[in-house]
């Protein structure tokens, strides 16, 4: 992204979209005083955060007993009734179904292929569905510390152990079918990314014409093999992101808040809930509702405004697909490809 000399003043950047994700799939019901289990918790989480200023949901479904969900006809039902309850609200599913361990010492495992293409098939449709690109080590704890575990099921050692080895499973065999069918169902891809290599690889798929649409993004710094905490490292990520795509930003524990301080004041949008984080200050709980107050807070001060849910809808391109690939690299703001011959660095069409 290009930063002009006005870039940083807040009535130039695009009003704040929160992403709110309250439903925490690898917590178990007392690890945080928010998770909820019922359906109707599920719904009223929704509608707090969406009060609260939040205007995308990232959705998982928890069972009865606690446990993340594997059946789609409960992702089924609850998009059914968020259309109801927040029908402003982006709605945005977790690509992984869930990835919480099945029981004490087994491994945290992300569901196959199969099952998580079978996400295109949501009836109703959701808005967006996360996708990561390329297959990574996921240790979700290896930045955690013992005080922000501390009282929780991870605290563990058998549940800690089996998230500290978890893989994430994201190779091209899955992610060019996985994008294929979302296409095919008009629903938009969500690409959670953590390094300049992933965004590459996207590019690539972009350039390929692989992929044609709008580019809507997570930059992931949860460590474990994902992006760490490193400001350098959030800044080059959003130099290298181009100038049309939309940037969120996305942390762990108590460094959600200072992370997503820099990335409102740089003018990208913020994603925060009990999935991320249960801390305020150091040892005191903050719901994920709290977690969305405290973003308008500081957006506030900053004196950015917040967007609607309309606007999230707009500022997201929901519905949006392009023709080929150099309406999609005009669209993004991206440089032309090579033609065959073509010497020297690239420039955007002059017409």
């Amino acid at each position: 992204m290009h930063f002009l000399d006005d870039s940083l003043l807040p009535e130039n950047q695009e009003k704040l979209v929160i992403q709110a994700a309250p439903y925490g799939p690898e917590w178990l019901p007392g690890d945080a005083p928010d998770l909820p289990l019922t359906m109707d918790e599920h719904v009223q989480a929704a509608v707090d955060c969406y009060n609260a200023g939040a205007t995308v949901l990232h959705i998982h479904v928890r069972e009865l007993d606690g446990k993340g969900s594997k059946r789609l006809s409960m992702f089924n039902e609850l998009v059914g009734r968020l259309r109801q309850a927040v029908p402003d609200m982006v709605l945005q599913i977790g690509g992984s179904i869930s990835f919480a361990p099945e029981g004490e010492g087994a491994d945290a495992e992300w569901l196959s292929y199969d099952t998580r293409h079978m996400l295109a098939e949501l009836d109703p449709k959701p808005d967006q569905v996360t996708i990561a690109i390329n297959t990574s080590q996921m240790n979700i704890v290896e930045i955690m510390t013992a005080d922000d575990l501390e009282g929780t099921s991870i605290a563990k050692p058998e549940y800690y152990r089996a998230y500290r080895d978890m893989y994430l499973e994201a190779g091209p065999e899955f992610y060019l079918e996985h994008l294929q069918r979302l296409r095919d169902k008009g629903i938009q891809p969500h690409f959670q990314l953590a390094t300049i290599a992933q965004l590459e690889t996207v590019e690539r798929l972009i350039r390929s014409g692989v992929y044609t649409g709008p580019l809507v993004l997570n930059y992931v710094a949860i460590g474990g093999g994902f992006a760490g905490r490193h400001p350098a490292d959030l800044i080059e990520f959003v130099r290298r992101t181009p100038d049309g795509a939309v940037l969120t930003i996305e942390s762990s524990m108590r460094a959600v808040a200072p992370m997503n301080a820099i990335g409102i004041a740089l003018g990208c949008h913020v994603r925060v809930g009990n999935e991320d984080n249960l801390w305020g200050r150091k040892g005191e709980r903050m719901t994920s509702v709290q977690q969305v107050e405290q973003m308008v807070t500081i957006a506030d001060a900053l004196g950015r405004d917040i967007a609607t849910g309309a606007e999230a809808k707009e500022i997201y391109h929901i519905g949006e697909y392009y023709t080929g690939t150099e309406e999609t690299l005009a669209r993004l703001g991206m440089v032309p490809n090579r033609r065959p011959g073509q010497r020297g660095f690239m420039l955007r069409d002059v017409k």
